[in-house]
């Protein structure tokens, strides 16, 4: 894998989207720490540390620290992908917009409907941070907000809903001229942003005598098993058999050879975590902004790590799963292709048959994968209660690191191959079965 780095900046295309990528990935850091005008961040990072465990700090990992920096990107990208899940689950129920997710230009509407939905949903949320940061009495490092009042609050809507847009934008860019999903690879850059200060702080805690050499010994086991699983979900694949029939032109003979669909258990990668997570955070945050008594009860009862958390965090993320693998993957549309080519599947009738085989084959190997990605999710909590260890290793975080991760290699490693140069993961890839 390491000597066939090099191969990669011999090529012009692939080496010029790794350097539109980097260079926006710094643009986006430098970003998370300008601080928005009128906050004390100072008392704004005591108030986050005592949060630290609860939704804030959760929020927090995702946007790379730049809430408890007070930062301009504050809200991150979490806006826009609360207003796309909304969008893709109104798609399934009102016609007109899922008409609009089948063609290209129905697209480009549909993805500026989202656009507008992020800007209201920015606003919203910064408007409750300014009004939630206005209510805290002073800490240590003194008041929080330096001067209270209607400016401070409108002086913050404008900022962090600009904020949130220009991220919005860098991750659009990163999709379209860079490597990988450009809002995958914005959150993962945040939470690997949090990660040497985790470490840090693990090992001093067990310098201190407040963390057991056992209880280290079990962190590391608990990463290294979602390392370990989350590479083998990924790569892991069913092989469905197709074959073409003979052709004879002239005196060459086309076709006769036997090709697979690949389907594999995980096809949605890490986006039903990262969906999950974010439906699972948006009431909890209104909550804390908007002081109810209903929505404070949901703040309670929706709380990190609490029975009802886990339960319906997990239900998400297994539906989540389903409802992203039916959008990126359409039975019909490759059954009628392999039609128009004369392919078929043995044993199979082509048309309606084979979607329906494909379609049933497909559920049945996302299930296990579903179930793999909420209990990868959900095992560093009930472990990690049980041995008092830190929040801050959270199966979320270390699901999304891994996959963005592998997600990015496997690009990089299918610009290697276009070119007939050896790709990176080689010798380590995993053969599907085929039944």
């Amino acid at each position: 894998m390491i000597q066939n780095v090099p191969n990669i900046f011999k090529i012009p295309d692939l080496r010029k989207k790794i350097f539109i990528t980097l260079a926006l990935v710094v643009v986006y850091r430098l970003g998370t720490h300008i601080p928005t005008p009128g906050i004390n961040a100072a008392a704004l990072a005591l108030l986050l540390a005592q949060l630290r465990g609860t939704v804030f700090g959760l929020y927090d990992i995702f946007v790379g620290g730049a809430l408890s920096r007070a930062s301009i990107f504050a809200l991150g990208i979490m806006p826009y992908i609360s207003a796309s899940i909304m969008f893709q689950l109104l798609g399934s129920v009102f016609p007109t917009l899922e008409k609009l997710q089948k063609d290209e230009e129905g697209r480009k509407k549909l993805n500026q409907y989202t656009r507008y939905a992020t800007v209201l949903l920015a606003a919203i949320q910064a408007f409750g941070i300014a009004t939630y940061l206005e209510a805290q009495p002073p800490t240590a490092a003194g008041p929080i907000v330096l001067f209270p009042g209607f400016f401070f609050r409108i002086l913050t809507v404008f900022t962090l809903t600009a904020g949130t847009i220009f991220v919005m934008w860098l991750g659009e860019q990163i999709t379209e001229k860079g490597i990988g999903n450009g809002i995958s690879f914005i959150i993962f850059i945040g939470c690997i942003d949090q990660t040497p200060q985790d470490i840090a702080r693990t090992w001093g805690m067990v310098q201190a005598g407040e963390l057991s050499w056992f209880s280290l010994l079990i962190i590391g086991a608990i990463i290294f098993g979602i390392y370990a699983g989350v590479v083998l979900m990924t790569q892991a694949m069913r092989k469905i058999p197709v074959q073409y029939p003979k052709r004879i032109v002239g005196r060459r003979i086309y076709g006769g050879q036997t090709t697979y669909i690949p389907l594999r258990i995980n096809t949605a990668g890490v986006i039903p975590i990262i969906f999950a997570q974010s439906l699972i955070v948006f009431p909890s945050t209104f909550a804390t902004f908007f002081k109810a008594p209903f929505l404070t009860q949901i703040q309670q009862i929706l709380s990190p790590g609490g029975w009802l958390y886990n339960l319906l965090y997990f239900g998400l993320i297994i539906f989540f799963t389903y409802f992203y693998t039916s959008i990126v993957f359409n039975p019909r549309d490759l059954a009628e292709n392999m039609q128009r080519f004369g392919g078929f599947i043995p044993g199979i009738r082509p048309g309606e048959k084979t979607t329906e085989f494909i379609d049933r084959s497909l559920s049945l190997i996302t299930l296990p994968g579903a179930i793999f990605l909420g209990v990868m999710a959900l095992i560093p909590w009930f472990l990690m209660s049980a041995f008092r260890i830190p929040f801050y290793f959270g199966g979320t975080t270390l699901l999304i690191i891994v996959g963005v991760a592998l997600d990015t290699i496997q690009q990089i490693e299918s610009h290697l191959l276009m070119r007939q140069y050896e790709g990176l993961m080689k010798g380590v890839k995993i053969t599907g079965r085929r039944y």
